[in-house]
């Protein structure tokens, strides 16, 4: 299998399905208060190896028809040449493969890391990892995909030829990209440019993070925003989320106004609340 997404989205053809990052303790309740056509979670501690517990919900969230996505824990590094990281972090990637299995999750989203001793022994650690999970996927394998990061030297997904690279390495794998706007701007990239070319050069983008950042352009620090209180032009993010293309839209930002968010997202995008085209379906390319 090659690394440009194959998979059908999740959603009706054409549509642009929106929805949000929960606290994750009642994701299918919050995501209907939020009118949210697909949710993100977590399955357990984000600063922790800890394997995820099984959740008491799963049947619930098996059924949903909502496409259910899994953030995986924050501190997985598996581009890391220390093996006290590494070897761990491998451990509840897939731990958290098999967990967002039980639940029928679409997708399972992790941050592509650092590699402190050189980004190309990164690409080599990160062959390893599908090379390693890849027959271990069996009949509820569940997607994985990279996400790019704001920043650091050593940094695998900050820059679209470092990204490129690494998708270059992995062309015999089933590898999603899910693009951050946040990150991009962290990284002191153009979103919307930087969206293009994540396009051309990785054969798609599956998922889409549309957030504001606290700081400025440049910073290489991780701190979301809401829209309207953020330092990226709203205008900005929709403009990156168009360029991008991906079917699914998520939005990470605080809570207290995620769903405002959602909402200028829904009028700026054209869609319903369900993330139909209010237009009606578009053409598939």
């Amino acid at each position: 299998m090659k690394s440009s997404p194959a998979r059908e989205p999740p959603g009706p053809a054409g549509a642009i399905l929106l929805g949000a990052h929960v606290r994750g303790e009642r994701p299918l309740a919050e995501a209907a208060a939020l009118g949210a056509g697909c949710v993100q979670l977590f399955l357990g501690d984000p600063q922790s190896y800890h394997k995820p517990p099984t959740r008491p919900d799963a049947a619930e969230l098996c059924e949903s028809p909502l496409p259910v996505y899994v953030h995986a824990p924050y501190l997985i590094n598996v581009a890391s040449p220390n093996p006290r990281v590494r070897v761990p972090s491998r451990k509840i990637l897939a731990q958290t493969l098999e967990a967002a299995g039980d639940i029928r999750a679409a997708g399972v989203i992790v941050h592509a890391g650092h590699a402190e001793d050189g980004i190309e022994n990164g690409y080599t650690r990160w062959w390893k990892v599908f090379e390693e999970l890849q027959p271990a996927a069996g009949p509820r394998g569940v997607p994985l995909m990279i996400e790019n990061t704001a920043g650091g030297a050593h940094a695998m997904g900050r820059s679209v030829e470092t990204l490129a690279r690494l998708w270059e390495r992995l062309e015999d794998f089933d590898v999603g990209l899910c693009y951050d706007t946040c990150h991009a701007h962290a990284a002191g990239e153009d979103i919307v440019r930087m969206a293009e070319r994540l396009r051309e050069v990785c054969g798609g983008v599956e998922v889409v993070h549309a957030n504001s950042s606290r700081d400025a352009a440049g910073s290489g620090r991780d701190r979301h925003a809401n829209f309207a209180e953020g330092l990226i032009e709203p205008g900005a993010i929709v403009a990156a989320v168009r360029a991008a293309a991906a079917a699914i839209v998520i939005c990470e930002t605080p809570w207290k106004g995620i769903a405002v968010d959602l909402a200028f997202l829904r009028a700026e995008l054209g869609v319903s609340g369900a993330g139909v085209p209010l237009t009606g379906p578009r053409e598939r390319g």
